[in-house]
């Protein structure tokens, strides 16, 4: 039987929190640096998972990793935690065993000089990553060599050219769409300017724009010989020719509360990118740094070649996998930075190019009173063909990759910044929570949202199964993860299953709906016949329905943290169930990676690409769960359990589509 043991709430009792709802308001401004919030959470999992994958190959253990900590910038008046509240957070090992988890020894990660860097491979990172596979380590090993080494520079000074020209481009370059701030690259103008177009082409073009039909001119170098055209030549067999990849190319402007120094660490410290893009990016791994400037936090002239994986929120899209060179560069003396990726698949062929990055990255200016002035720009060549029809409009619009999705991105993580540094309090005589208590909470947050994120994704560390011969559930997928004693997850078997699907709901409605207290017993089966009350809140950013809450289900031991949050292209409400001793202990002030954490939630996409201030009519609904089994092991789920998982999967799509037919204004 599916359970929630480890996870769930225990019939201890609750803590008295008040009649009253607490709502904290953030109007200080700060000065924000961005690496105060990431630690070690979450890190450690995905190194398990790599050496999981290592023991299989015989290719190193544990101790042969040297991962590092990743670097740590120190920038004048810069605002973080007090002594005394850094070492309430870190808690101890008996603090976390009156907690009700197992202790945990914290695994011991070397730190590396930069020189270290160029002779490890860019093993520095502990980011979960594919270095199992052969063809990573036959990269990192020919990385170094001086041929490669002068052509992928090369090859990065001039994606860093085109990538400042792209950002700092105007029309024709650019097409505005119909709500005037959406912008999309006229491709025949991007030809023209970036890329080398034969005679014959050229000539194609003109006559598109100009309605000419005359017929095309011969030339000598793209005619076949006199020999070849006088003689009849014999078809050899051939293989089909691949499709064409599909051109996906957009750009974002926008003006962030955060300085440029900050964002070019989140940028280049691979630990801090996946962490911050946790929502887009897993397994991503530095597999080689080929320069620096050898200083601690100056990133100036630093060219690396990674690989990473970029996912939607759903198992049913496939990831994007790429190897790419990131190099940084500081373009003016005033300030202003560039960072840069783009493929390397002419130096490093492939047997099967299904995704290439352009010169893709951001350009960031500096602005008054510690912001930046971002300009995002995505271009990529991609097939699509694996895309489930459900998806194809979403994601073959350029909609689901696109650069806003990525500056959404940085906006929401500046705000979670804010957020926890804000020294505000409420005014009014709700139950107070201190600038500490709400800090263990964010972190408790952030952890949550960033393991369903890499958990709901088709991430190739996710072994994701379908349901075997369950008539209606071909689109219900599942798969099983194993703990022993790794950090913040309970031992033994969980299983986690998902699926997706579409609603007539536009997706404001649906978000709503799900995120209120008011309807959570509308499609909880743990809260069926019970109130439900949010009894404490924080509020990330000016939107007040993107929060974090303590969510409790009346006259039950249940209670929830839960993390709500919407943007233009997308909406999450993710939720752990907590028992009160954990979340005393996190108010506490205890370590928050200490606590075992395993979220469920909702993914909200609008079902079609949708310009600002639109709203698409229908949605594409992705539901995951994650529990504790103990009657499955690892790669192995009962049918007893397949079932349960089914009926749970299946009761609350049911509950929310007959919910939302009958409430059509959820309370905002």
């Amino acid at each position: 039987m599916l359970n929630m043991d480890g996870v769930g709430p225990s019939r201890k009792g609750t803590p008295k929190f008040g009649k009253c709802t607490q709502k904290i308001e953030n109007s200080d401004p700060v000065k924000l640096t961005g690496h105060e919030i990431f630690g070690n959470d979450g890190g450690d999992a995905n190194i398990d998972r790599i050496n999981h994958r290592l023991k299989a190959l015989n290719i190193a253990q544990d101790d042969q990793l040297p991962f590092s900590d990743g670097k740590n910038m120190e920038h004048e008046g810069q605002l973080g935690f007090d002594p005394d509240v850094n070492s309430k957070m870190n808690g101890s090992l008996q603090d976390l065993e009156d907690a009700g988890s197992a202790p945990v020894t914290p695994r011991s990660c070397p730190r590396q000089s930069p020189e270290d860097y160029h002779s490890d491979c860019g093993s520095n990172s502990n980011v979960g990553s594919n270095i199992h596979r052969a063809s990573d380590l036959l990269m990192a090993v020919s990385l170094f060599s001086e041929e490669n080494k002068m052509r992928i520079t090369e090859v990065a000074n001039a994606a860093m050219e085109e990538l400042t020209r792209k950002a700092l481009g105007r029309a024709p370059l650019w097409k505005l769409q119909g709500d005037g701030k959406t912008e999309i690259l006229d491709y025949a103008e991007y030809m023209r300017e970036f890329r080398y177009i034969d005679i014959a082409l050229m000539e194609l073009m003109k006559m598109v724009e100009v309605g000419d039909n005359q017929p095309l001119p011969s030339y000598p170098d793209i005619c076949e010989s006199s020999f070849e055209s006088e003689y009849y030549k014999p078809s050899l067999p051939q293989e089909p020719e691949p499709e064409p990849l599909h051109t996906e190319a957009s750009r974002e402007i926008g003006r962030v509360r955060m300085n440029p120094a900050c964002l070019v660490q989140w940028l280049m410290d691979v630990k801090q990118w996946s962490m911050v893009f946790s929502n887009i990016v897993s397994n991503a791994m530095i597999l080689g740094v080929l320069s620096s400037t050898g200083l601690e936090g100056d990133y100036n002239q630093t060219l690396q070649v990674m690989t990473a994986e970029f996912h939607a929120p759903s198992p049913l899209v496939p990831i994007r996998e790429s190897y790419f060179a990131r190099y940084c560069k500081k373009i003016t003396p005033l300030g202003t930075w560039g960072i840069v990726d783009v493929s390397l698949e002419d130096i490093f062929p492939y047997p099967s190019i299904k995704f290439i990055r352009r010169p893709s990255g951001c350009v960031i200016e500096p602005m008054p009173n510690g912001c930046s002035k971002v300009t995002w720009v995505e271009h990529v060549e991609v097939d699509n063909g694996r895309v489930p029809n459900m998806f194809q409009l979403l994601v073959a619009s350029g909609f689901a990759f696109s650069a806003k999705r990525w500056f959404n991105t940085i906006t929401r993580q500046c705000e979670r910044f804010e957020t926890l540094l804000s020294k505000s309090t409420p005014t009014n005589s709700s139950v107070l929570l201190s600038q500490a208590e709400r800090a263990s909470l964010l972190k408790l947050s952030e952890r949550m949202m960033r393991i369903f994120c890499l958990d709901i994704s088709a991430s190739t560390v996710n072994m994701w199964m379908p349901l075997p011969n369950m008539p209606g559930a071909e689109d219900v997928r599942f798969m099983t993860q194993f703990s022993v004693s790794e950090r913040g997850k309970p031992p033994g078997a969980s299983v986690g299953f998902a699926t997706s699907l579409w609603l007539p709901a536009s997706p404001k409605l649906l978000f709503n709906f799900l995120r209120h207290q008011s309807y959570r017993n509308k499609w909880d089966i743990l809260c069926y016949g019970h109130s439900v009350r949010e009894v404490a809140y924080i509020i990330n950013g000016e939107k007040p329905e993107n929060r974090v809450s303590i969510v409790q289900v009346v006259a039950s031991p249940v209670l929830y943290l839960q993390e709500s949050y919407s943007d233009t292209t997308g909406s999450y409400v993710v939720y752990a169930p907590l028992d009160d001793h954990a979340l005393t202990f996190v108010l506490n002030g205890g370590s928050t990676d200490k606590v075992s954490i395993l979220p469920s939630g909702f993914a909200v996409l609008p079902d079609r690409p949708v310009l600002e201030g639109e709203e698409s009519r229908g949605s594409i609904l992705t539901v995951a769960f994650h529990m504790v089994d103990p009657a499955s092991m690892e790669g192995y789920v009962p049918p007893a359990s397949l079932n349960i998982m089914l009926e749970i999967i299946t009761e609350t799509i049911m509950s929310v589509r007959n919910a939302l037919t009958t409430n059509k204004n959820p309370k905002n």
